[in-house]
């Protein structure tokens, strides 16, 4: 069984990527920020349905907090799928943008990028085996009115996807990003059926259980020759 960390496992991605590794025979470490009731919530139902989990929580942004956290988490053996997912919206249009807007919005991202991943891959470079998917976005490909700041967090994992596969890559570790579109879930209440019908050539919202199911494969075996790429799940929107 392998140990599998889902950072924002407490959203309705985060949850349905979680479900879906735990259901592949995977231990899924379900993390959370302020919500750790959700990924409680997640981990009873993986438990539940004959699975193995526990919720985690810490703040990605806090270097000093993450380190500790996982330290814990890896004393009971290493992690070998991480599954980078954490992030958040803070939209404004640049010209009334806030710096705290700008800062917030690049430390979740791409900063709880390197504070979750970092302390992770000499573990994980020890088994010569692992896994990474970092959740990107189509705002990151195409731009997006009002997402400034979100879409150069989003295009900076881009490069640092790229980058790390490279480095990673004698050492049987694949690194990937998946670059979801407009995705059902709390983000995208504000999308009426109607635009996104304009908007969206499939004419629909993507499920979280889609992007799950190409995480998971992700992770498999069967995508063991594939790395350093970002794939998107759009609906043909980008």
């Amino acid at each position: 069984m392998k140990r599998a960390l889902v950072t924002g496992g407490s959203g309705a991605l985060g949850s349905a990527i979680a479900l879906k590794l735990a259901a592949d025979g995977h231990h899924v470490y379900v993390h959370a920020n302020s919500a750790r009731s959700l990924a409680e919530k997640t981990a009873g139902e993986i438990v539940s349905r004959g699975g193995s989990a526990q919720a985690v929580a810490f703040d990605v942004v806090d270097f000093e907090r993450v380190r500790a956290s996982l330290e814990g988490l890896l004393a009971e053996g290493p992690i070998q799928i991480l599954i980078n997912n954490a992030g958040i919206h803070d939209d404004a249009i640049m010209p009334s943008m806030r710096r705290q807007q700008w800062l917030g919005v690049i430390d979740v991202s791409l900063n709880g990028f390197f504070n979750v991943t970092q302390p992770l891959l000499m573990p994980m470079i020890g088994t010569r085996w692992g896994r990474i998917v970092n959740i990107s976005s189509v705002a990151a490909l195409m731009g997006n009115r009002g997402q400034t700041n979100y879409a150069a967090a989003k295009a900076g994992l881009h490069g640092a996807t790229k980058s790390l596969a490279r480095e990673l890559g004698s050492r049987g570790i694949t690194v990937n990003a998946v670059a979801p579109g407009i995705i059902e879930g709390p983000m995208t209440r504000a999308f009426t059926k109607e635009l996104i019908r304009q908007l969206v050539p499939m004419k629909r919202a993507g499920k979280p259980e889609e992007v799950a199911d190409l995480v998971t494969f992700l992770v498999s075996e069967r995508a063991a020759y594939i790395s350093g790429q970002v794939i998107s799940i759009d609906g043909a929107l980008a």
